[in-house]
């Protein structure tokens, strides 16, 4: 578990992010998958859901998890919320103790954000969908407008996949660049390949709407020495399917 030096030094919180290591799954999934969506043992995926819960704290509830697919769209869950399905979103935001939340991802970008004033968190599952359509801004809005402060909001971006490995092809970037022509700093063409910075792409949208402090926790996904799944690398390896990791975050 990687933990940011932001996040860490503050009071009445937990949180982490998972990479691969210490779980019960086996072969491809080896070994913490926490992906429910995998073609992975759904007891092992339980299993492993239950190590990261008692790793967070003896006191956490069962994990919050979303059904993600990429948007702009987010859940609050208050003392009020009543659902017992799996929200189809990619962030969650809440005021509540001890309840975990968290994404998984597999080379999108995992953020985990923190208010010390109002005691709230929220949990973004940011691929180049999500950071395009803007859930970023979305979910800070909201925090804002539930009585959040720039001031006191630290952003922390976890492990995803890097510049070097992320290979697009031109329509992608003329979709980009088409939204802004400032996009064109996010792509770097070497050997008549192209690459798209998903990092500094979703730190400049941090930025841009004026969250002060943010960390970046510069780990590739990609690179199979750090022990992170990653979606493009099971693809090269032509695997049929792959794990997730799991980024967490709670109040105590």
């Amino acid at each position: 578990m990687i933990r940011s030096k932001k996040l860490t030094i503050k009071k009445n919180l937990k949180h982490g992010f998972f990479n691969s290591s210490g779980g019960q799954s086996k072969k491809i999934y080896k070994s913490l998958n926490c992906g429910p969506g995998s073609l992975d043992k759904k007891s092992d995926i339980k299993k492993n859901l239950q190590i990261v819960r008692k790793k967070i704290s003896h006191k956490a509830k069962n994990i919050f998890l979303l059904q993600q697919f990429h948007s702009n769209k987010f859940v609050f869950i208050d003392e009020k919320y009543k659902n017992n399905k799996k929200p189809k979103a990619d962030a969650i935001i809440t005021n509540q103790r001890y309840l975990p939340i968290a994404v998984l991802t597999a080379d999108c970008a995992p953020i985990l954000i923190y208010d010390d004033k109002m005691k709230m968190i929220a949990a973004i599952h940011v691929g180049w969908k999500g950071a395009f359509k803007g859930i970023i801004n979305n979910v800070i809005k909201f925090m804002i407008n539930k009585g959040c402060n720039l001031e006191n909001i630290t952003a922390v971006m976890g492990p995803s996949i890097s510049l070097k490995n992320y290979e697009v092809k031109e329509d992608f970037r003329k979709k980009f660049i088409k939204k802004d022509k400032k996009n064109l700093i996010f792509f770097k063409n070497k050997k008549n390949k192209l690459y798209f910075d998903l990092t500094n792409y979703i730190y400049e949208s941090l930025r841009t709407i004026k969250v002060k402090h943010i960390d970046v926790l510069k780990i590739d996904t990609f690179d199979i020495k750090n022990k992170f799944f990653s979606a493009r690398r099971a693809l090269k390896l032509k695997h049929n399917d792959y794990g997730r990791n799991i980024s967490i975050i709670m109040l105590n």
